[in-house]
């Protein structure tokens, strides 16, 4: 555990009063699984890690989701949430641009632009919250509902149905 490294996101939650803990792991750059590694990498079930993506609805509204790392989401729903008819996920050049953050290092606490961010109601389930500490190979963890309050941030299930 590394307490001692600051990152945009460590400065929002310090300065939102949110106390945390950061966890390091070795990063490794396996699209779509980035986040399941990072779940292995600080030992925790992949329920309570969230991974952090970035979406455009209707080519116009930019918004912040969070879903844990084991599930894939559903654009349908955070199309519908938002008044959309259609979401995409954001490319990562624009994601970084937006952000401040590297893909990978993606985080909804202390990113260069404000947007709406919605977690997966699943949130709500959890004592702890793991999620991207605001760099590659980094995750704070922190209570779900100070997540949700120092961003003002919506729940809604936005992840794809078990079939």
């Amino acid at each position: 555990m590394s307490d001692n490294l600051e990152t945009p996101t460590t400065h929002f939650l310090a300065a939102h009063g949110v106390t945390y803990t950061m966890h390091d792991y070795d990063y490794v750059s396996d699209p779509g699984k980035i986040g399941l590694h990072a779940a292995a990498g600080i030992g925790i079930e992949q329920e309570k890690v969230f991974k952090t993506l970035m979406v455009e609805i209707d080519k116009k509204q930019i918004v912040c989701t969070a879903i844990p790392v084991h599930l894939k989401m559903d654009l349908k729903k955070v199309a519908a949430l938002f008044g959309g008819r259609n979401a995409r996920m954001l490319g990562a050049e624009k994601a970084e641009a937006l952000t401040g953050f590297q893909v990978g290092g993606i985080s909804p606490f202390g990113a260069r632009t404000v947007v709406p961010v919605v977690f997966d109601q699943s949130i709500l389930e959890l004592d702890k919250l793991y999620i991207n500490g605001g760099g590659r190979g980094l995750v704070v963890e922190l209570a779900p509902t100070d997540a949700i309050r120092c961003v003002q941030a919506q729940t809604a299930s936005i992840t794809v149905d078990a079939a």
